[in-house]
């Protein structure tokens, strides 16, 4: 009966948190209960390159609209749509570079393998296709993570493909990604989240490395939930010698400061 009673309160607990996010880039293994809708909203704000690159004042502003929907209790997918703003001056010529551009259509797919309230660590399988109607991309991931308490941490290994120029040009990515956080009050999560982004242009050589670190604080309620993240790059280099000038930090094709804001609607 105790083991029943406390098997209850773990699977009620996990229904509670399965459709909100803690962390702002590094994803939960749990996936959204069978039958549940979700409308989430991205707004990601990069900020700061060097000017010895030609992007002085460099901002770029990513926004994605998603559906999300629970298909069974293990299989979540979504359709989402992404659009962009970038803005920056080229310190040579004095020309500024701004403009908004739609950047794609993504379906994201979890498959929740190993459940985190059943097994020591929980495990999901992502699959991210995108589309823009001339670029295509394909990111695969794997989630990792578990709650211990009020303590919950996540690991992400990521790799993706993107293919340009009518698939005639590609490129690279690896990401990993981790986050522990601590519940606070029931409503409120505070955590650090760390990330490193690396970019392999046609496969052919590690072009560069950029590492980020920061806070990240989500809230909760019952029908909405809301996560934000100040993350700064703490080191990064480039194979190419340092066209940034930057011997600590890697600034031609990353930010100093990325911030994200994720806010999610049950219905």
């Amino acid at each position: 009966m105790k083991n029943s009673l406390l098997l209850g309160i773990l699977l009620v607990a996990g229904t509670v948190f399965a459709d909100s996010r803690l962390f702002t880039y590094t994803y939960e293994p749990e996936t959204e209960p069978s039958g549940d809708w979700e409308l989430e909203q991205s707004i990601t704000s990069r900020l700061g390159r060097d000017a010895a690159v030609g992007q002085q004042n460099y901002q770029k502003w990513e926004f994605a609209t998603e559906v999300e929907h629970g298909f069974t209790d293990r299989y979540t997918a979504s359709i989402k749509i992404n659009n962009d703003f970038e803005h920056f001056r080229d310190p040579v010529s004095r020309k500024i570079s701004s403009g908004n551009r739609f950047s794609g259509i993504s379906s994201e797919n979890r498959y929740l393998v190993l459940d985190p309230v059943e097994n020591p660590v929980g495990f999901t399988l992502y699959l991210e296709p995108t589309w823009d109607g001339q670029n295509a991309e394909l990111e695969q991931k794997i989630i990792l993570g578990q709650r211990q308490g009020d303590w919950k941490w996540a690991v992400n290994l990521t790799h993706a493909t993107e293919w340009t120029d009518d698939f005639r040009t590609s490129e690279g990515e690896l990401e990993l990604s981790a986050g522990l956080a601590r519940n606070l009050t029931g409503r409120w999560t505070l955590g650090l989240e760390i990330r490193d982004h690396n970019e392999l242009p046609e496969y052919s050589e590690w072009e560069n490395s950029a590492v980020y670190l920061g806070p990240t604080l989500s809230y909760h309620r019952q029908k909405w939930w809301a996560a934000l993240s100040t993350m700064a790059q703490i080191y990064g280099w480039n194979q190419s010698g340092n066209p940034d000038q930057n011997t600590r930090l890697e600034l031609e094709g990353h930010e100093r400061l990325n911030i994200r804001l994720l806010v999610g609607y049950s219905f």
